[in-house]
């Protein structure tokens, strides 16, 4: 099933939801309760000749990860599965699982609401809640596409300072950043046009446009970005919730979140995507439960495991996740 033509319009500044998320749908099947049960969905005639469970993921590690956990507790449970992994940028993975040849997909809630809301000329509010960001995706759902359960775990924007810094300038919440001179924020470019970059701080927080300025750098919140830091070439940094803090020589750097009270950043917690009934209740409770301990810190040490020394391969640290939450 492929969408509606006016569902393929896309608005160009589409939030990130992850790690190269840009980077996280229209029947209104939607629960009640959509922070507890996610949305029921409709039936999808799969283009596939097999009882198998198709696991497929974006292009990055974190998701990779997060579909290894899910094949895991699949297999564990008694399903037959294969994943597809790396298949591409959300408008790839999304036209496959339409069109029947994976069948679950890891997501981000608010990046995920947007994308498909954004088809309907419609957009969350500034500041959106959890359940205001569950309820607009469940709303513009496509037909034969259900979420299940959100998980505790978030991988979304951060402003980041160093621990000094902090301490030095008093700084705990997004609003405590009126405290700097001037603010030098070390991002991808494209951050000064998304809606929690400077004019979101201006908006909600009334911090001066005249003392905020970018520093572009197109490593996601890496390396590069966290070397920024170090070297006061910036004094703050857009990194992702999970992503491990090395510097470009490998060493760990203490960083400060800070705080975000007013919900300048979307809520972006993991979900599956799913074509519809294609995905047995058997099989939607077992991802639930494995996804209850799927929480920031926990997708955050599990990067740190493949990208840091260690170089974990995602299948070995599936294993060892869903073996300890077992």
């Amino acid at each position: 099933m492929t969408l509606p033509k006016n569902q393929l319009l896309r608005r160009a500044g589409a939030t990130l939801a992850g790690l190269a998320l840009v980077l996280p749908l229209a029947a209104c099947t939607g629960s009640s309760d959509p922070l507890s049960e996610g949305n029921s969905g409709g039936e999808t005639k799969s283009t596939r000749a097999t009882d198998s469970i198709v696991i497929g993921t974006a292009n990055f590690p974190e998701s990779e990860i997060i579909g290894q956990i899910w094949a895991e507790t699949l297999r564990n449970a008694g399903f037959e599965v294969e994943v597809k992994s790396g298949i591409g940028s959300r408008d790839v993975y999304l036209k496959a699982l339409q069109e029947g040849s994976v069948d679950i997909v890891p997501e981000y809630s608010g990046n995920l609401a947007q994308y498909f809301m954004a088809a309907e000329n419609q957009e969350l509010p500034v500041g959106a809640t959890e359940e205001q960001v569950l309820n607009g995706l469940n709303k513009a759902l496509p037909a034969g596409l259900a979420t299940g359960k959100a998980a505790p775990g978030e991988s979304k924007d951060s402003y980041r300072v160093t621990r000094e810094l902090a301490d030095q300038a008093k700084l705990v919440t997004l609003a405590d950043l009126d405290n700097l001179d001037d603010i030098r924020i070390a991002s991808n470019p494209e951050l000064k046009d998304r809606p929690y970059g400077p004019s979101g701080l201006e908006e909600l927080y009334n911090i001066k446009a005249d003392k905020m300025s970018i520093i572009p750098i197109s490593d996601s919140g890496g390396p590069l970005t966290i070397a920024a830091l170090t070297t006061d070439k910036a004094n703050v940094a857009n990194v992702y919730t999970t992503s491990p803090t090395f510097d470009t020589d490998g060493a760990e750097i203490d960083l400060v979140t800070l705080e975000d009270p007013e919900n300048l950043i979307l809520p972006q917690h993991i979900l599956p995507l799913m074509q519809g009934k294609a995905v047995s209740g058997e099989a939607r409770e077992a991802i639930t439960k494995i996804n209850a301990d799927l929480t920031t810190d926990a997708l955050l040490e599990m990067n740190i495991r493949n990208i840091g020394p260690e170089k974990a391969d995602p299948k070995t640290i599936a294993r060892d996740f869903v073996t300890e939450n077992s």
